[in-house]
């Protein structure tokens, strides 16, 4: 055989495959199968992850005043939404390019939830318009309080803040224009076991001071003082109003009442003389300070009391959250009267 031909028959025998041994065939057949039974990969299901709002944590960032501080975790044991108060600072809402002074609260209130009713504390958001901070002040009131105490917020840890939207949070706070800001509380709770209980206390009992001056004081409006007196065997909790109510007809209604012992009428009476000479001072000396206030404030100012708004926010409705529609209440203060809207 020529040279040639011998390298066409050897070419020949190499291009044709070996023969499989049936075991071998067996198992490219197996693997042929399980290739087969796998999904391509354009079937692969994809996972999606739903984006977070750019204002989507605002409501947790303010710090819920006058919350005690063991139930601060269940505030948070719902997904509460509250997109009614992102969507007030989009374009056509309430706050849309206003500058915004927020801070949190709670409402423990009995709702249903599942087929189960039970005591939850609801977060509330109240939002006001204000080209400056509306207080610097934290009024500390209660029930076991004669008077209400009004002091520095800094004194409670707590200041009005900047609070970044998650679009801009790796941005520097400082070349920022904020136009949001929030009442921040810097007070750690692992550090409460070294507090009094007093100071604890004062915690669960405050909220914003705001004061209005040309909206007159309901104080000084009002004639009615409340009355707590250290009674045994346990204290007397009324009202008393100094243009309607006669002490001695008052006091001998309380007798009657066995709400008070026959032994300490007298002591009850001068008690609330006492009460309504404070009660008619401290309206006389509120008078005197707001009428400094205004001869001593800039017209700029005036107009930006005057154009101040209060809005209050409640978490809208959803399947996981309990229904809140029948506990709704208007945001009062003392000073500026009811908010001016609900949402």
């Amino acid at each position: 055989m020529r040279k040639g031909a011998k390298r066409k028959a050897s070419q020949k025998q190499e291009a044709k495959p070996a023969e499989e041994s049936p075991q071998e065939s067996k198992k490219a057949t197996s693997r042929a199968k399980r290739v087969k039974a796998s999904k391509p990969e354009t079937e692969t299901e994809t996972e999606y992850f739903e984006d977070s709002r750019n204002l989507e944590d605002l409501w947790k960032k303010a710090f819920p005043v006058g919350t005690e501080w063991d139930q601060l975790d269940s505030v948070y044991q719902f997904k509460w939404n509250f997109s009614n108060l992102e969507d007030a600072f989009e374009e056509g809402g309430k706050l849309h390019g206003k500058k915004v002074y927020i801070f949190g609260s709670t409402e423990p209130q009995l709702v249903s939830f599942k087929g189960e009713s039970k005591v939850i504390c609801i977060p509330v958001i109240v939002a006001i318009v204000s080209p400056f901070p509306p207080s610097d002040k934290i009024g500390i009131n209660s029930v076991q309080r004669e008077a209400e105490e009004i002091i520095p917020m800094k004194q409670m840890k707590m200041d009005w803040v900047p609070y970044i939207p998650l679009e801009n949070r790796g941005s520097q706070v400082d070349k920022l224009h904020s136009q949001i800001f929030i009442l921040s509380c810097t007070q750690r709770r692992a550090a409460l076991k070294h507090l009094k209980i007093d100071r604890i206390k004062k915690y669960e009992y405050c909220l914003p001071y705001f004061y209005h001056p040309f909206k007159q004081d309901e104080l000084e409006q009002s004639t009615e003082v409340q009355i707590i007196y250290p009674a045994e065997p346990k204290p007397v909790f009324c009202e008393f109003d100094w243009e309607l109510d006669n002490t001695e007809e008052f006091t001998d209604n309380l007798i009657q009442e066995e709400e008070l012992s026959e032994d300490q009428k007298d002591a009850f009476m001068e008690f609330v003389r006492e009460k309504v000479r404070e009660a008619k001072k401290a309206n006389r000396e509120a008078r005197e300070a707001r009428k400094k206030v205004l001869e001593e404030m800039s017209e700029e100012k005036k107009v930006a009391f005057q154009s101040m708004r209060f809005y209050k926010f409640y978490p809208v409705q959803t399947p996981d959250t309990p229904d809140i529609s029948n506990v709704k209440a208007p945001f009062i203060n003392r000073y500026y009267g009811k908010a001016h809207e609900i949402l």
